[in-house]
């Protein structure tokens, strides 16, 4: 028991920040131990915070157990709040108006902000989601990133994963020609008027975030990857209904010295489900009782340090 709360002690999650453009990121380091390798997890779109979670569906804390699973194997880990949103709200007057070049910067405060804070000569950056592309993108000038870990990320533009995201559902088949006429525009750098759309797609396609939409959508993440200079690890469930298994050989195509894993029963959420059925996978959604997926945490724990 003893020994179990020294090491309960070592792994608290302490605060943490690092500069942002009008006022500080925030963040909470769990600290396995002095000198431990460090992963930094950037959070997927919207308004996703560092546990994992956001106010569209995702209650079960997925980067939070993450960070507890691996500092039981000796990695430290900080996870964020991106700029505009949660404990980094005040870092910019508008969250909305925002580029992925901006979060890369981000990134890179964060990286120097952990090293000063730890010591170690560079940190590891694991994206999920959204966050993959962020992380390739942070490593295109790869100073003091040891490497990238790109969990369910996409291996193609992000309006084609959109599109396939909205095709595989039956029930969006009356709002589809609307749908894909937007996505159209928004790829072409035009904006969108939605005053006639449906209301799901208003929300989709909202004023506000267009801009950063057009912006997304212009970086295809194989190319990204086919020129990154450190490490990378992508990491795939197969019963990720938001990103695909292509995804994932896309990325690893691209770049030939990737270590690719695929986990058979990881859901986007990075947890497992008992089939493929959809009312199971959308459980992980929404149950912070479940562990995140074990091969994951091994994963990333050998890649570390290796």
């Amino acid at each position: 028991m003893h020994a179990m709360l020294i090491a309960a002690a070592v792994a608290a999650a302490v605060p943490i920040t690092a500069p942002g453009p009008l006022g500080p990121l925030a963040g909470t380091m769990v600290d396995a131990r002095p000198h431990a390798p460090v992963v930094l997890i950037i959070p997927g779109s919207g308004p996703t915070n560092r546990d994992g979670n956001n106010p569209l569906g995702v209650t079960s804390s997925p980067y939070r157990l993450l960070a507890e699973a691996l500092a039981a194997k000796g990695i430290s880990t900080v996870r964020i709040d991106k700029r505009g949103l949660g404990g980094s709200k005040a870092a910019v007057a508008d969250g909305n108006k925002v580029t992925i070049g901006d979060y890369a910067t981000d990134t890179h405060n964060w990286v120097a902000a952990i090293r000063k804070k730890t010591g170690v000569k560079c940190v590891w950056v694991l994206g999920h989601s959204e966050g993959s592309l962020i992380a390739l993108a942070a490593a295109q000038q790869p100073k003091d990133i040891c490497g990238v870990i790109s969990v369910s990320g996409a291996g193609r533009k992000l309006s084609d994963v959109i599109r396939e995201q909205l095709r595989s559902n039956p029930a969006n088949a009356p709002v589809m020609d609307s749908a894909i006429s937007a996505l159209d525009s928004l790829e072409r750098g035009q904006h969108v008027d939605v005053t006639n759309l449906h209301p799901a797609l208003q929300r989709l396609f909202a004023p506000q975030v267009q801009d950063f939409l057009i912006d997304m959508f212009s970086y295809d993440p194989a190319k990204i990857a086919a020129s990154l200079q450190v490490p990378l690890l992508i990491v795939q469930g197969q019963r990720d209904l938001q990103v695909s298994v292509s995804d994932a050989h896309s990325l690893a195509s691209a770049q030939p010295k990737a270590a690719l894993l695929l986990l058979p029963q990881m859901t986007h959420v990075l947890k497992d489900a008992e089939s493929d059925d959809r009312s199971a996978i959308a459980a992980t959604y929404t149950d912070a009782s479940l562990p995140v997926d074990a091969g994951l945490v091994d994963a990333v724990a050998r890649f570390v340090k290796r």
